[in-house]
């Protein structure tokens, strides 16, 4: 049985990607437009002075436009800029009530716990995330953080690792596939991961990330392209 998940008032479906406008303050303008996106991920840790009231004030501005907004602050060992702790938390802490979900690293265990209650008790979703930066370790390295995330109160597990050819991009194909039902969303980074950004997400993946200026993550696509391949391959879908 597939788990039913939400963020915010949108539905997610392993029948239908929902498609996530990714950025940062240098984003910010065109985060708020986002075409053709469904919801918007803010990136803090992608901005020049990530204070509290510059985080709560953007994500007033996205969430203003009618989407709703996933709070991030990725850590440096996971793709982020580096960040303390303490400045995470802070960030985490004051942007809750702004947004619709957070996504914290697994990795991240003390945040973890400490944010985990607080996002429930808020009615907030919770993506717990890991990031394999340099390579896609095998899938039963991989499956076991499904198990972790959800023990530690994920509504959804994100896992991403870079693809550095098509036996990689299959490598997380499996893992997807394995894990559709428990409300997963994986993605491939890396050139050779681009084909992924469709594949997987026609696997069970339930978001796939886009860019509206300047990539997050190696081998996004943009938020318009997402679209168009989402219309036309998935145009049998209903949710």
């Amino acid at each position: 049985m597939t788990r039913e998940v939400a963020i915010g008032t949108l539905r997610l479906s392993a029948e239908l990607p929902r498609i996530v406008a990714a950025g940062g303050q240098a984003a910010l303008d065109a985060l708020v437009a986002a075409d053709g996106a469904d919801l918007v991920e803010l990136r803090a840790d992608l901005f020049d002075d990530p204070r509290p009231p510059t985080i709560v004030a953007a994500l007033e501005r996205v969430r203003a436009a009618g989407r709703p907004v996933i709070l991030t602050v990725r850590a440096a060992a996971e793709g982020g800029r580096r960040l303390t702790e303490a400045a995470r938390r802070e960030l985490y802490v004051a942007g809750l009530a702004h947004a619709d979900a957070i996504d914290i690293e697994i990795a991240s265990t003390a945040l973890a716990t400490e944010l985990v209650p607080r996002a429930r008790a808020a009615g907030r979703t919770v993506i717990l995330s890991a990031h394999a930066m340099d390579a896609t370790p095998p899938a039963d390295a991989l499956l076991p953080l499904v198990d972790r995330a959800e023990a530690m109160g994920a509504d959804v597990t994100k896992l991403a690792a870079t693809a550095r050819d098509i036996e990689d991009v299959r490598t997380m194909l499996a893992v997807t596939l394995a894990a559709r039902r428990r409300g997963i969303v994986t993605v491939a980074m890396g050139p050779a991961g681009t084909l992924a950004r469709v594949l997987l997400p026609a696997a069970g993946s339930l978001l796939t990330y886009g860019h509206v200026g300047t990539p997050t993550a190696p081998g996004q696509l943009t938020v318009a392209e997402l679209a168009m391949l989402v219309r036309r391959f998935f145009s049998f879908a209903s949710i």
